[in-house]
Parts: C-alpha cells; structure tokens; sequence
C-alpha cells in the first residue's frame, strides 16, 4: 500500500500518531499499576497493624482480602491492558507501517520487511532471561495477591474466635482469592520472542 497523501497527511504520519498515542496509553498503565503494588503493601501494613492491637481485633484480619482482591483485579485488568497494547502494535501497527514505509531490505513479494520498523517491540521479548524473570513475577504477584490474603484467612482461622457469619465470610474471601490468583496465572505472559506477540 503506497504512502498516499490525503488533506496532506500522510498513512504514515497517522499511524505514527496513532502508535504515539497507544504507547502514551501504555506507560499510563504501567505507572499506575505497579503504583498498585505500592498500594497493596500499605493497605497489608495498615491491617495487620490494627489486627495486632490485640486478640479479639484478629477479625480485622478479614479486612484484607477484600483490599488485595480490588488492587489485584485492578492490577490484573490494567497489566492485560499493558499487554494489548503492545500486541497491537505488533501485529497490526507494525505491518502496516512498514507497508507504506520505503525502509529496510525488501522480502519476496516486495513488502518491507517488518523488522525494521518498532524492532524493539520484538526485540525486547527475545531476552532469554525473561521467561525466568515473568516466572518471578508472577511468583511476586499470587504472593502479594493471594498469598497475603491467605495467611491472614489462616490466621483467622487459626484463633478459633469466629462466629458462622465471620466463618462464612471468610470462606466466600478465600474462594474469590482463589479465583484471583487463577485468573492472574492464565493471564500471565511467560512466552519467549516471536512464540507469541504481547507485550510485558
């Protein structure tokens, strides 16, 4: 597809600003969510803080996984947000720009190649330390998620001073913990360079 002029603006020049655009978004969401974990840990500080004030406060103890579950889903959908964004222009910036962009070594069939054109949104997820290091972080995330809400349940449970309301409460928290921390190991990206294009 040639780079036509419309109005004097180029196909060039609108998916340049498109992809400027896009990628403003993305940083956005990446400085919000790992604000997120900041978050969580305070909230985790604050909680335990006031539980310890003495035995029969332990039930305060159930104030955090409500608090995890909300940052966690909220990091969850902007961390897959994250990861849109970057397949996108991957997979559909990327070719078209380079259809239109006279840059590179020419491939069969007289397309540009695509490697020229946002190398780094491959290039980055060719490390081979990163499978290790998304490994890590999705550790770090049922950790800070889930596992923190599980070890106050556990402690709560443990006291043996709870009511069947409090009991039932606690059980309906650790099967919505469960669910997060399902849903924050499906979604987690542990593919490797061109296996599968999404962004960290």
């Amino acid at each position: 597809m040639p780079d036509t002029d419309h109005e004097g603006v180029t196909v060039s020049q609108l998916l340049l600003v498109e992809y400027t655009q896009v990628k403003d978004e993305q940083k956005a969401r990446i400085g919000f969510r790992d604000n997120l974990l900041y978050a969580t840990l305070a909230a985790m500080a604050a909680v335990i803080a006031a539980a310890l004030q003495g035995p029969v406060r332990v039930g305060l103890l159930l104030l955090l996984p409500p608090v995890c579950l909300v940052l966690g889903w909220t990091y969850l959908v902007n961390d897959q947000k994250i990861s849109e964004i970057g397949r996108y222009v991957s997979t559909e910036l990327t070719p078209r720009l380079a259809a239109v962009t006279p840059l590179g070594p020419q491939v069969p069939g007289g397309a540009v190649f695509r490697g020229t054109v946002f190398g780094w949104e491959v290039a980055h997820r060719s490390d081979r330390r990163r499978r290790s290091r998304k490994w890590f972080q999705l550790f770090v995330d049922l950790l800070t998620f889930c596992g923190a809400s599980l070890a106050a349940l556990t402690v709560f449970w443990a006291t043996g001073r709870t009511s069947a309301t409090l009991l039932t409460v606690s059980l309906v928290e650790c099967a919505a913990v469960v669910a997060l921390a399902t849903q924050i190991a499906v979604y987690a990206d542990l593919s490797i360079g061109a296996q599968r294009h999404r962004s960290e």
